[in-house]
């Protein structure tokens, strides 16, 4: 049997919107197919890390001089 998958409402801004559309166009996914590579790969980084965000984007990153 096909896995089914579950369908959600999702608002997003318009300037994300934006962003994801285009990065999908230069991806060849569709806008819906970009955000869920998008969020599988954050899964994946969540179950291989324990952590919520990579270490490059936390807040408690020290500027360089």
């Amino acid at each position: 049997m096909a896995e089914k998958k579950k369908q959600i409402p999702l608002r997003l801004s318009q300037k994300l919107y934006d962003e994801i559309a285009a990065w999908a166009g230069e991806d060849f996914r569709s806008i819906n197919g970009q955000i869920e590579y998008l969020l599988t790969q954050c899964v994946r980084q969540r179950k291989k890390t324990g952590r919520y965000v990579p270490p490059d984007l936390s807040d408690k990153q020290t500027p360089e001089p």
